[in-house]
């Protein structure tokens, strides 16, 4: 069975959020509305319509008597099609934590509140309102009323930001967790009538404006200094995500240092003192890397070109312990530590190997020790 969903507000950043998420769904036919279509595009809608998530709205009108007419007036609008056409669908309205406010726009979104709930109470049309945080996330429109898109907007093209409280303190969510909170309502029974969903219905984090500059402006640097932040942190993930969608084309391209000698060469990837550091080097045919080991640090090899072999010796036996490696089989290959070891281009073409090492390299603290695998034997 299809469900046919109408969003109001289609073409806002909450909007091309859930319906990006929702075509993906066969069971759901999506019917878009945005403040530049006709009024009977939207009676048109509604009279299909079984799920309407109403995410349409004013935050930042030219005149102040915008909010009362984008919020509570289109509201109005809304719930006097949805009456007129008999139809009783699903009602999901997106609100905002300022209708507990007494601005001018939390005012409109209570009002807004007030009308659905009154549409719910006199009718038994299901209706459930989400008091949004400040929401972020990928398509947010900077300069506007989101401090995470014009904080990131702007450090991705190198233009100053302004903070006038560094220790305020801001309540964010992400958008792909408004989404999945929304569409996990529109997924379950309907109660009749209004309901106020609890707030704790989609994950929040909150964040002093000055941490949330330097994280971004982190960010920033990646390009420089290829580390990447602790993305252990589920916050950070979603704001490096988030930062990355406002870096301009040019950027998304750069390049890596790389190092030549008469081996080959090696460029590093990215690096983290909290996993470590993933690099790749060329080596050409006949050419030997390492002879070395170390205490502690713990390294994985895997040959994605050419072929070779890698070779290990525990640093107290005389045993040595072959493993020949295809870039065609794609295998992983262990380097514990207090084995030297070294790997050599067996093949006529160049070897092109990648590596993971546990920890950065510090040249103040390398653990990286030389020491040959094969012990020459010496005839008297």
């Amino acid at each position: 069975m299809t469900t046919q969903v109408l969003i109001t507000g289609a073409r806002g950043f909450l909007g091309r959020n859930l319906a990006t998420h929702l075509s993906r769904r066969k069971d759901v036919r999506l019917l878009l509305f945005d403040r530049d279509d006709a009024e009977p595009t939207l009676v048109e809608a509604v009279s299909e319509a079984d799920v309407v998530f109403h995410l349409a709205g004013v935050n930042r009108p030219e005149r102040v008597e915008q909010f009362e007419e984008g919020n509570a007036g289109f509201t109005t609008t809304l719930v006097d099609t949805i009456r007129a056409s008999r139809r009783r669908p699903h009602v999901i309205f997106s609100s905002s934590i300022q209708a507990a406010l007494d601005n001018p726009y939390g005012a409109s979104k209570r009002r807004a509140e007030q009308i659905l709930l009154g549409f719910a109470d006199q009718t038994g049309t299901p209706v459930s309102i989400f008091r949004l945080k400040n929401v972020f996330g990928k398509w947010c429109r900077p300069n506007y009323n989101s401090v995470v898109a014009t904080f990131c907007h702007n450090i991705a093209n190198n233009l100053p930001i302004q903070i006038s409280d560094p220790d305020a303190w801001v309540d964010l969510v992400y958008v792909d967790d408004v989404v999945e909170a929304l569409v996990a309502e529109m997924d379950k029974q309907p109660v009749h009538g209004g309901v106020l969903v609890d707030l704790e219905a989609v994950r929040s984090h909150s964040i002093m404006l000055h941490d949330l500059a330097e994280r971004i402006e982190y960010f920033r640097t990646m390009h420089e200094t290829l580390s990447i932040p602790d993305l252990s942190e589920r916050f950070n993930r979603q704001l490096c995500a988030t930062y990355l969608s406002y870096v301009p084309a040019d950027g998304w391209e750069y390049g890596a240092e790389i190092r030549r000698d008469d081996r080959g060469d090696l460029a590093e990837l990215v690096k983290s003192p909290r996993f470590g550091q993933i690099f790749v080097s060329r080596t050409r045919p006949g050419v030997t890397r390492g002879n070395h080991y170390h205490d502690t640090k713990i390294e994985k090899f895997m040959v994605i070109a050419g072929q070779g072999t890698i070779l290990f010796r525990r640093i107290d036996q005389a045993e040595v312990i072959e493993f020949p490696v295809r870039g065609a089989d794609y295998r992983i290959v262990d380097i514990p530590p207090g084995y030297t070891h070294s790997i050599t281009n067996t093949g006529t073409t160049e070897m092109i190997t990648l590596f993971w090492a546990s920890e950065p390299f510090d040249h103040d603290r390398p653990d990286t020790y030389f020491l040959p695998v094969v012990i020459e034997q010496h005839v008297g």
